[in-house]
């Protein structure tokens, strides 16, 4: 099982609240990684659309599924924080959503970074899609990494 498999399988243990939304990681790399959510009552608005939190869990999911494959090496003695997130809808939302997200460098620059300087901020870019593979929202999230404080 490479690393990127063992840090899929745990994503859904350690953060449950995507689990309990319905997200599901279908890919993860070293700086990518994708999910989707299947569109179901519970995800829903009231105008029988995937609702903006929803969405928002979902591109968060594989934000940091992207940021977890950049750090894999290290991931097991780093704190990773989401410090911020910028989302845009651009269309209606209906059925099975799928994120596509991707670290704004690469995972050797980033771990350089926290080598040098113990902590590193970079941004991980989600593209949310239909099943159209029409864009719905874009999100934007700002992942801080640091290493433990002795």
């Amino acid at each position: 099982m490479s690393p990127f498999d063992m840090i899929k399988a745990q994503l859904s243990t350690l953060v449950p609240f995507q689990t309990f939304v319905g997200v599901e990681l279908l890919e993860l790399g070293d700086g990518i990684a994708s999910a989707k959510l299947d569109q179901r009552a519970e995800t829903s608005n009231h105008i029988k659309t995937q609702h903006a939190g929803a969405m928002f869990t979902l591109a968060e999911a594989a934000s940091g599924a992207a940021m977890a494959g950049a750090m894999a090496p290290v991931i097991l003695s780093v704190r990773p924080v989401a410090a911020g997130a910028k989302i845009g809808y651009t269309k209606i939302a209906k059925g099975t959503l799928t994120a596509h997200a991707k670290t704004s460098a690469q995972g050797s620059e980033l771990l350089a970074k926290l080598d040098a300087d113990g902590k590193v901020a970079f941004e991980v870019l989600v593209d949310i899609q239909d099943e159209d593979k029409d864009t719905v929202a874009e999100m934007e999230i700002t992942w801080h990494v640091s290493r433990p404080q002795a």
